[in-house]
């Protein structure tokens, strides 16, 4: 199988430059020859993954969601075979981490994993399981040096080459070039879930692990080790967004029920009690006192601002009236 060049036409397309290179294949930007329109062309440089490569396409045309990479056309038949897809002017998540090693801001690992459980919602209704979700595989529809601007919408979830309705499959081509172990595994193994690793049957927690793993890095660059939680290597990680990473960093029977619960989690990480005397944690359970701004069992927050001293900036009470730390008026503040 000869290897591609700019210039090529593959099909009605064009080529014009590689994006990425794996060890079985490229993902090529082209044109097509009369509308113009951009698209990225995945080719298989290795004849033993045409057949992965159909299974892709098949996959991914069956997904129709915003936030998953839209199939445009597949050709397993054709000289060299081909997938054409959406292509997303951007840089991937491996990029933005890359150049953010501190950290991204809190908002947008929030809004980028928003993003990336939308997708999987959808995925896994459809019966189909990521199993390869990585930084890599998580594009952006915006530049690494534009993060302020991430929102849910900007993210693109890409290779669904490992995608499955249950079970495991064979290795695929990734953009990435990262693989298994060589002992007949799928994925990643840095991101991989232990059931998957072990070669169990696996089912949508698999996905949520990995997304543990990647909230966990984008908010400290470094993937965890251990029990650590993010806050713990970056102090202005609130409160429910450890709360989140425990609840998918975790054996299979504790993580969330589902993406749909990871992604409400996300989106609505306040409990607050209101007009009652007790209520539960949302990430817990346990039952709690109106006047507390944070879970004593989980850390989860349950308020949806953190009230502070507008003087020293210290921790306070909705119901005082001035600060214990440095006695100023928080009266102040709430006629301002």
């Amino acid at each position: 199988m000869s290897a591609p060049r700019a210039g090529d036409r593959i099909g009605s397309w064009i080529l014009e430059e590689p994006v990425g290179t794996g060890s079985f294949g490229q993902v090529w930007r082209a044109r097509h020859h009369i509308f113009g329109e951009p698209a990225a062309i995945k080719i298989p440089t290795d004849v033993q993954y045409v057949q992965n490569l159909r299974r892709e396409g098949v996959t991914i045309h069956g997904l129709r969601h915003a936030n998953i990479v839209r199939a445009i056309d597949l050709d397993p038949y054709a000289d060299p075979p081909y997938l054409v897809m959406e292509y997303v002017p951007g840089d991937s998540l491996r990029q933005f981490i890359d150049a953010r090693p501190s950290g991204l801001p809190t908002s947008a690992a929030r809004a980028v994993m928003q993003g990336v459980l939308a997708a999987l919602v959808s995925a896994h209704e459809a019966g189909v399981i990521h199993r390869d979700i990585k930084p890599a595989n998580i594009l952006l529809t915006c530049r690494a040096d534009a993060v302020e601007s991430i929102e849910p919408g900007s993210v693109k979830v890409a290779d669904f080459g490992l995608g499955h309705v249950g079970g495991l499959t064979s290795q695929t081509i990734m953009q990435s070039g990262e693989r298994a172990d060589g002992g007949g595994l799928s994925g990643t193994i840095a991101y991989m879930s232990p059931e998957q690793r072990e070669g169990r049957e696996l089912d949508g927690r698999s996905d949520l692990y990995s997304c543990g793993i990647v909230l966990f890095e984008m908010l400290t660059g470094e993937r965890p080790h251990g029990s650590e939680l993010p806050s713990e290597l970056r102090s202005d990680v609130p409160a429910d967004l450890d709360a989140v990473f425990q609840r998918c960093y975790a054996r299979r029977e504790r993580r969330f029920e589902n993406a749909a619960d990871m992604l409400r989690a996300l989106s609505e990480p306040v409990g607050a009690i209101r007009g009652s005397k007790r209520g539960g944690c949302p990430s817990c359970g346990r039952a709690t006192q109106a006047d507390e701004q944070f879970c004593i069992e989980c850390g989860a927050q349950l308020v949806k601002t953190i009230p502070r001293c507008w003087a020293c900036h210290g921790y306070v009470q909705l119901q005082d009236r001035f600060c214990i730390f440095c006695g100023a008026d928080l009266r102040r503040s709430r006629m301002a």
